[in-house]
């Protein structure tokens, strides 16, 4: 049975169905290697993401500054251990378990990182914090192309686990939630994979396409990405794909929407994944059309390079909805000094491309990462709370 884009569109917003879909690669730590915990800002940004995850939000509930403070201490303690690994503490025989014993006796480190951001909501007049909040921090406003469900948006903390294997992820999450039970409430969590690179080079979305080609290099963190404080405005946008439409469109359509070939993730008029655009060969878009993702995305001109971002995304899978349909897409999350100057300049350029038939936006927010732990002493929000 075939059911018309617009009446799937519907349906999917009714059943709960991100920024675009850029490609931005290229990172200070490659997956697989060890994220260290300590030291001025969360290492992990840099790092692209392993092969699973999971993005979470949560409502804080603590009742005071004081249990506020609490809070972020016990988020760190459980962060420090989880990352570092180890045996859980031993807690008698009358008591229950320390752990949930999901990855055995000792945990392992698994290539676990953890970030840790707060929300807009977290500055409100609840804690006295409204003072401290980063000055660029806003709640995420709906764009043109989206269909927001609010039970998927915002959040007072942002949370997002990556690991190798998906227990570790999930014994992480249910090791912190149990940990803070009191002081914070999950609001929304999904969970997230990145595909191996088939057959080489950047891994691909659930388009069929490569995605993150063209991230800023390490040596542009400084201007691009981190806040002067140490910290980095996140954005995360759950972007639902819709698959069985995307794949009755022809290859030359697909990928006249993106401006790369799907087999190689080169660029329109190049030969490889890793070359660069020429646009001002191509004034009117004869080779790469002019509404294409990655001419909106990055047109690549001096007034819009400091506008790019550092883009890390992996794929989801919720199975189906309640039409029958699947549910499937992207867990999209990027950083930036400016959320204005970067993610939404980006944003305004995409809205109404070629792409939005496909895609439809349904949930995150707005975040600002903490700046790191320093060390033993030092915990998530010390700065925030003075």
């Amino acid at each position: 049975m075939t059911f018309g884009r617009r009446a799937f569109l519907r349906g999917a917003a009714a059943a709960g169905a991100g920024a675009g879909l850029a490609g931005l690669s290229g990172s200070a730590t490659a997956a697989g290697e060890a994220v260290p915990f300590h030291g001025p800002r969360q290492a992990a940004v840099l790092a692209e993401p392993a092969r699973h995850s999971i993005v979470a939000a949560f409502d804080v509930v603590a009742e005071n500054r004081a249990e506020l403070a609490s809070l972020l201490k016990e988020i760190t303690d459980r962060a420090r251990f989880l990352t570092g690994g180890g045996a859980p503490a031993s807690v008698g025989i009358t008591g229950p378990p320390a752990d949930s014993g999901v990855l055995g006796p000792e945990v392992p480190k698994d290539q676990l990182s953890v970030l840790v951001g707060a929300g807009a909501s977290l500055f409100d007049d609840r804690y006295g914090l409204a003072a401290r909040k980063p000055p660029k921090l806003k709640q995420m406003p709906m764009f043109p192309d989206d269909a927001l469900d609010p039970r998927w948006c915002h959040g007072d903390l942002s949370l997002v686990l990556n690991a190798a294997e998906p227990d570790t992820v999930l014994h992480a999450l249910r090791d912190i939630a149990r940990a803070t039970r009191g002081g914070m409430q999950l609001r929304w969590k999904i969970d997230g994979f990145s595909s191996p690179p088939r057959p080489a080079g950047t891994p691909r979305n659930l388009l069929g396409f490569k995605d993150g080609t063209a991230n800023p290099g390490p040596s542009e963190a400084d201007s691009l990405v981190w806040t002067d404080d140490g910290g980095s405005y996140q954005v995360i946008r759950l972007i639902r794909m819709l698959v069985e439409f995307w794949d009755r469109v022809s290859l030359s359509e697909q990928e006249n929407m993106i401006g790369r070939r799907r087999d190689t993730g080169a660029p329109l008029d190049g030969a490889a994944e890793q070359d660069v655009p020429r646009y001002a060969e191509d004034p009117i878009g004869t080779v790469i059309p002019l509404t294409s993702h990655i001419r909106l995305a990055n047109p690549r001109t001096p007034q819009t390079d400091r506008q790019r971002i550092l883009r890390r995304a992996v794929n989801y899978d919720r199975g189906v909805d309640s039409n029958g349909n699947l549910d499937m897409g992207l867990v999209f999350t990027c950083y930036q000094r400016d959320l204005e100057q970067q993610f939404e300049a980006v944003q305004k350029r995409l809205a109404g491309e070629p792409l939005t038939d496909y895609v439809s936006p349904f949930g995150g927010g707005y975040f600002h990462l903490f700046p790191g732990v320093r060390d033993p002493a030092d915990h998530y929000g010390r700065a925030v709370l003075g």
